[in-house]
């Protein structure tokens, strides 16, 4: 029986491939929905997932506002305005699947269908094998490590260390390796276009997490099943943002995996 399952799928190589220069990747208003369906599993490691790629969206921008003041005079104004962030990317959507007992073919013996979606969704820019065994939370260093290689100052308000800057969370499995609650730098992203109090109960919390042979920084979401998510409208499993390189003219690849818990 093959224990251990590792197929990652890189976005770079597949339907994620966009044009860059239209910078459509980013977060904010962006919808990435990614609706997975995964492959039989062996064991609970994360699992590298099938991807369904339904819709890309981001906000555009509106007209500049004209004004025309009579001459000779001050005018006193207040502006407000709202820019994407192309810093950040996001991805939404739902998982499915179930556990199974296969071959190295996978061919299964006998499976099981889960009635309700638990687990996490993982991504990162390791292409390599990520050590699941080896999995702890993120530390500076590697955030450090991460924010230079996406060219993102570590001071920014956009910064991965200033959006992470929390340590409120579920605790959670990742394989047989146990997160303790609150332990890691975290989030949650917004419902009904809205934050959420950091509490241990919020939905679609987000963990950074690091392989610990590869220095390798590692984003995970918890799954919640069928909740109302970040438009209001839409209910999805999953919800994610992941740092971009915005100088870049090439969008990041990331590799995702999925675990059922």
């Amino acid at each position: 029986m093959n224990s251990k399952k590792h197929h990652t799928l890189c976005p770079d190589h597949g339907l994620l491939r966009a044009n860059a220069s239209s910078k459509v990747l980013v977060v904010g208003i962006m919808l990435l929905v990614s609706i997975i369906t995964l492959a039989h599993f062996t064991t609970a490691t994360p699992a590298g997932p099938t991807i369904t790629y339904v819709s890309n969206s981001t906000y555009t921008a509106p007209v500049a506002n004209r004004s025309q003041d009579a001459k000779g005079t001050i005018t006193v104004v207040t502006m407000s305005a709202n820019q994407q962030d192309y810093k950040w990317k996001a991805y939404v959507g739902n998982v499915s699947g179930g556990l199974a007992l296969d071959d190295a073919n996978s061919k299964s013996i006998y499976a099981w269908q889960l009635a309700t979606i638990t687990g996490e969704v993982y991504a990162t820019r390791a292409s390599g094998t990520v050590n699941w065994v080896n999995v702890s939370c993120v530390s500076q260093a590697v955030i450090d490590s991460e924010q230079s290689a996406l060219g993102i100052l570590s001071t920014a308000s956009d910064s991965i260390n200033t959006t992470f800057n929390a340590t409120i969370h579920k605790s959670f499995l990742v394989g047989t390796k146990n997160i303790t609650n609150s332990t890691c730098r975290s989030t949650a992203t917004y419902i009904n276009s809205a934050a959420q109090s950091l509490t241990e109960n919020a939905f679609f919390q987000e963990v950074l997490l690091k392989d610990d042979i590869t220095s390798s920084l590692i984003y995970s979401t918890l799954i919640n099943n069928d909740h109302t998510s970040y438009d209001g409208t839409s209910t999805y499993d999953f919800q994610m943002i992941i740092a971009e390189n915005e100088s870049s003219s090439t969008p990041t690849p990331y590799y995702f995996y999925v675990e059922l818990g």
